[in-house]
């Protein structure tokens, strides 16, 4: 392995590193700029949004305020979100294009993510051009029920 492939590694763990921590925070900005300006995401059995415009639309729809969730026994009561992002495969790595499959583990729900990046910018960062999102499990009372 050349020097150059462990620094395109390097750089898109850090983008799936910044996309699962804003998440997680509902930092929805920079969120959405873990995508290229017109990246696409795609949750499996819906139809793929583009943009970060679009991106930030759909996850505030599908997790934000906005959206009736199941109710907490204590209204004040504070929703936490994490989740791990595991083994990381690169299936495909060149110079212009990374191909990723990872698995996601959150409290009530768990899946795959297959991620296309490429690089942007002179700065070295390698950005989501295309994140497929497939949900294995989800409990029924889950904060990210199905659209």
């Amino acid at each position: 392995m050349e020097v150059w492939e462990l620094v395109v590694r390097e750089a898109c763990r850090d983008t799936l590193a910044q996309y699962t921590h804003a998440g997680d925070r509902f930092l929805l900005d920079e969120y959405a700029a873990a995508f290229c300006e017109d990246g696409v995401l795609e949750i499996k059995g819906s139809p793929p949004v583009a943009g970060r415009a679009a991106i930030i639309e759909l996850i505030a729809g599908t997790t934000g305020p906005q959206r009736p969730v199941q109710p907490l026994a204590d209204a004040g009561t504070r929703r936490i979100v994490r989740h791990n992002v595991t083994n990381i495969r690169f299936e495909a790595v060149s110079q212009t294009e990374a191909a990723v499959a990872s698995y996601f583990t959150g409290l009530d729900h768990m899946g795959r993510y297959r991620d296309r990046l490429v690089p942007v910018g002179d700065e070295g960062r390698w950005l989501i051009a295309h994140r497929l999102v497939s949900t294995d499990w989800r409990a029924p009372n889950s904060t990210f029920l199905p659209r």
